[in-house]
């Protein structure tokens, strides 16, 4: 991650299409994201009228005695959401404005639910992580900047909300920076750019607020459109996990299909062209590509976020689970040391044999060490005997077959992994890889 550099809007991108932004938020609970995110859909004016009129109509049948309407309606879209007045489920919602588009993920705030935080923030360029005026800097808000900084999200933004509540605001303000301060020196990170706001009433979201004229810096929503442009997926080598092997039609007439063969997936990175010199991870194995094929048309070069079937000059031996790669990539390995955000109620303890899921392919695993835990109230790596829900944990992880895993810090999908429990075929933990060969 990096602090901001504040550039002009109108200088993200030259192309005639606005710069698409993954924007996640998170925070502890009744920080006031979902109204934020509210907010900043009311005022771009991403909201459509008649959501508007259901959002005031609902807002009323609660209750509600504040001005236009609850905006957290607006994400809270879930029966359960309503009607606790929390968040639950990932919310996703689009809005755009003349510089860029957003896709933006609204993330729960309860401890139990910090899997979903993960899942939000996974994809995201930047992420908001609001932190109520009132009460500082939490344990939960030093748990989100952990798991940023372990998802290696380029930008985090703090929103300090309901700033309106506080009676000496600038204090709690310079309090706050300082308080930030400590956690990003202890995540060794740079100190994220705290704005302080009031999402209920619209205070230096969208627009500047001379309630805070004592704050001299740009509003959310302008820190957002400035954000420089992050690093596409394209620009990154190139990679194609194998989904599906497309065999030759026996019985069709066109001797075309009869003989066709093609290793069907998508591009999570990179781009392709026939003529391309490709590896085939698994064996080593270099050829040519013969062709691409995209729906029902033959295409000359592909790039990350297509799905294609790749034809290949050789018939190699590939199947579901390898991986097409750009020359020089990783070599597979049997061992390697990640950092887990363990998502299951049920302990992990040394010794546990498990499912390690990694692009398309999922094969059997054992943890074969536990490091250390990193304390959320210190931010401190301390031994640890096992792991509970929640906890990021450094493990030794062996694979029963060689997987192409890849630094996280290098690639954030190539290094990316899932474990998973062999008997229930539940999610135990999303992984990050931080070294190879290495248990």
């Amino acid at each position: 991650m990096s602090t901001t550099t504040l550039t002009p809007a109108t200088a993200l991108d030259d192309a005639a299409s606005p710069t698409l932004l993954r924007l996640a938020t998170a925070g502890s609970v009744d920080d006031g994201k979902s109204t934020l995110i509210g907010r900043l859909l009311h005022d771009t004016k991403s909201v459509l009228a008649d959501q508007l009129a259901a959002v005031q109509d609902a807002s009323r049948r609660r209750g509600w005695t504040g001005e236009l309407a609850d905006l957290a309606l607006l994400t809270d879209g879930l029966r359960a959401e309503r009607e606790q007045g929390i968040t639950i489920d990932v919310a996703y919602r689009y809005f755009a404005t003349a510089e860029r588009s957003y896709v933006l993920a609204d993330t729960p705030g309860h401890v139990q639910y910090t899997r979903n935080m993960v899942t939000g923030a996974s994809t995201a360029d930047v992420v908001v992580v609001l932190v109520d005026a009132r009460h500082g800097v939490l344990e939960q808000t030093r748990r989100h900047l952990a798991v940023a900084a372990l998802l290696r999200v380029p930008h985090v933004v703090v929103a300090l909300n309901k700033i309106d509540l506080v009676e000496h605001p600038q204090q709690v303000h310079a309090d706050v920076v300082e308080q930030l301060g400590s956690v990003a020196a202890a995540l060794e990170i740079p100190v994220p750019e705290v704005v302080p706001l009031s999402a209920l009433h619209g205070d230096n979201v969208v627009e500047s607020s001379a309630l805070t004229a004592w704050y001299e810096g740009p509003t959310l929503l302008g820190i957002l459109e400035a954000l420089p442009a992050g690093r596409h997926a394209v620009d990154e080598p190139f990679r194609l996990p194998v989904q599906l092997v497309i065999r030759p039609q026996l019985g069709a007439r066109d001797p075309a299909h009869r003989d066709y063969r093609g290793y069907a997936g998508l591009l999570t990175s990179g781009s392709l062209a026939v003529g391309d010199e490709v590896l085939v991870a698994g064996s080593g194995r270099t050829t040519t590509v013969a062709g691409i094929d995209r729906a029902q048309e033959s295409v000359q070069r592909a790039e990350a976020g297509d799905s294609v079937t790749v034809r290949l000059d050789e018939d190699l031996d590939i199947s579901r689970g390898d991986l097409l790669a750009a020359p020089g990539a990783p070599s597979p390995v049997r061992a390697a040391e990640a950092m887990l955000c363990w998502l299951a109620e049920t302990p992990l303890r040394p010794g546990a044999r498990v499912l390690v899921k990694h692009g398309t392919r999922t094969v059997q695993a054992r943890v074969s060490t536990l490091h250390d835990r990193l304390d959320i109230s210190t931010l401190e790596r301390i031994p640890a005997e096992q792991a509970d829900l929640n906890d990021l944990v450094r493990v030794g992880l062996e694979v029963a077959e060689p997987l192409p895993l890849e630094l996280y810090s290098a690639s954030r999908d190539g290094g990316a992994l899932l474990v998973i429990d062999p008997q229930t075929a539940t999610t135990l933990a999303a992984g990050m890889v931080s070294a190879r060969d290495a248990v």
